[in-house]
This record gives structure tokens, sequence and C-alpha cells, in this order.
């Protein structure tokens, strides 16, 4: 009865948040559509088990693919680089409560950062837990109501409601922190905190945040955050100081940086939950673009059949072009295989 409590107040949080932070159409004019294909029935589940809502998404070295899946419970797939099932990670583990993001880093280790339970976790490549970060409110405590009136001072080690991760190549680590703070938390590869941006208060100043929504670091160590309430994807460097914003691709859901000596950005302009009036005719599609903003092109459109998006929740670009998206209302992940664009390449931002 608790655990059904403590999802009920979740879920109303989530959609009253969804309410609060409307969709926007993005301005870029003129930008170039990508052709790109669908891959039937990538993902091959073993008799009687089921994706639920798929949350995050993420691959390792080997093409492996990792999906986190929100259903009866939260659960942690892997499925090999043919779509083929593998395993399942972290089975009943006790941080497995709401699910929201998945990453692998660069060593294979596996990150997912659970919404419910307050937690960042990380699982070596054989699936067992090496580190965690945050602190589940305890169980004892009963169902934890979302608090009415200004927020407490956001704490160095205790998160509230997080929502992504991402490191540099040192090995640090980042955390949006997301749903009851708005902020980024940099911390060393040990978990010792060093430093943070925004705070517990939403705010639409440079460096201030409205629900960071998903987070990536680039090889330099630059960090990306899709401020989706503000409809934008901020940029800092790596001691967290405001670099700049892009806000001409709409409502940034999630962003992606693909690994390599040219590196490119991909960011969702997600149809919402719930499929407000007029939302599909103003989102669903996925950016493509240069870390400084320059837009390469787009693909993708709101549907609810194959081969369309009915909200893009996190997505995968370790190939840059075949990119892996997750989807929250279909229940399904899609492998697409991004083709040249149409027509040349635009420089709108």
């Amino acid at each position: 009865m608790r655990r059904l409590l403590k999802y009920w107040f979740i879920i109303v949080a989530v959609l009253c948040a969804d309410a609060a932070h409307a969709q926007m159409k993005a301005t870029a004019q003129n930008v170039p559509e990508i052709p790109y294909e669908s891959v039937r029935n990538f993902l091959k589940l073993p008799p009687n088990l089921y994706l639920g809502e798929a949350i995050g998404v993420a691959t390792n070295s080997k093409g492996h693919v990792f999906v986190y899946t929100r259903s009866a419970n939260t659960r942690l797939f892997e499925f090999d680089q043919n779509g083929k099932y593998v395993r399942e990670v972290g089975e009943g583990l006790y941080g497995f409560e709401f699910a929201h993001s998945v990453r692998v880093d660069p060593e294979d280790n596996i990150w997912v950062v659970d919404e419910g339970a307050n937690l960042v976790i990380k699982f070596n490549p054989e699936g067992r837990v090496v580190m965690v970060l945050g602190h589940r409110p305890e169980v004892v405590a009963g169902a934890i109501a979302t608090a009415a009136g200004p927020a407490p001072p956001a704490e160095k080690y205790t998160f509230s409601r997080p929502t992504d991760v991402a490191w540099d190549p040192q090995g640090n680590i980042f955390v949006s922190d997301g749903y009851g703070n708005n902020r980024v938390v940099k911390y060393d590869k040990n978990g010792r905190f060093l430093k943070q941006v925004g705070s517990e208060k939403a705010g639409r100043e440079p460096g201030q945040f409205n629900l960071p929504h998903a987070i990536a670091a680039d090889g330099k160590g630059n960090v990306y955050v899709s401020d989706r309430g503000n409809n934008r994807t901020q940029v800092f460097d790596n001691d967290l100081v405001f670099k700049t914003s892009y806000e001409n691709v709409g409502t940034a859901w999630t962003v992606c940086i693909s690994p390599g000596p040219h590196q490119y950005l991909f960011t969702s302009n997600s149809n919402p939950n719930g499929n407000p009036p007029g939302s599909w005719d103003n989102t669903g599609e996925i950016y493509k673009m240069e870390l400084d903003g320059t837009i390469l092109g787009k693909f993708g459109h709101a549907s609810k059949q194959f081969g369309g998006f009915q909200v893009v929740h996190m997505m995968d670009c370790r190939n840059p072009n075949e990119i892996v998206v997750a989807e929250i209302e279909s229940w399904r992940v899609q492998k697409l295989m991004l083709k040249p664009p149409q027509t040349k390449i635009s420089y709108a931002k």
C-alpha cells in the first residue's frame, strides 16, 4: 500500500510539472530533413517479458543496448547488438523505484538515475553495484508527499528527483537534479562534492534552470543541459560557468553527444505526455547539431505508429548514424538508421 501511495504522489507531481512546462515549437528555419529508417522488431524480448514505459536507453562499447523501464516494477534489461535479450541487471534492487535515465561510461560501467529513489547508481560491467550517490527516503517513513510551499535548500549529497548523469574525460560526475531541485551538481570520480550551478529554486536567467531534464558532456569537458521548462539547452564549461544557450530547437527533453574526434549534439523536441491539443503539429522531431549550435538537420515526427515517435524520453547516439530512442507512451525502443540529408547543410541558428 505504501508503495502504491508513493507511485501516486510521483505521478501527480509529474503531471503537475508537465502542466507547468508548455511545449514550444522550434523557431529554426529551413532545416534540412535527414532521411531515416527504423529497424523493425529490433528488440527481441523472451516470452512473457514486456517493456513498460521505455524511460532510458544506452549502449556500451560492444553495441549492447540497456533499457531502463517502468512497469509494475522498475527494471533494467540488456540486449546484444542485434537486439537479442541477454539479461536483467539489478533485479529487485533496493535503489529501483521510478526509472528516469541510464547511461554507459567509457569503461562500460552502467549508471542509472532513479527519480523515485533519489539515487544515482553505478554498476560495473558485470552488473554489480560499485557506487551510490544520493539517499533513498527510509521505507519506514512511508510515502513521501511532494512538499508544499518553498523547497528546502538543496544539499550536497541528497537529490530531489534527479534526472540524468554525465562524466567528463577526467571522470568527474555531473548530475542534473531535476524535478524537486533545479540544479546541476559536480562530483569528483570518487563521489566527492565539488560545486553546483542553479539551486532548489526555478529561474530563467543564465545558469538557472526550470526542470533540468537531461545532461551530457563533450570531449573537452563542457556540459550541456536540457533545461526543459525554459525551452532551451544551456552550455557550461567544466567548472559549471555558463557559456551559451540554444533556444531555437523547441523544448529540450533529452540531449546526447556522440563520441569520437568529431562530436555531434542531438536534442529532442519531443511531443509531451498526454498529447495535449496541437502538440503533434509543433513537436516530435530530433535535431542533429554541431557542438557550437549549428543545425545540421532534423528527423522524425510525432506519431503512435512505428517510425514516428511518441514521447522520446531518452536516446543513444554512440554511432551518430544509428540513433536508439526510448519512448514513454508507446512502450517501445526504436533503432533509427540515418541517411545523408536530402538538401545541403543548414547553418541556421
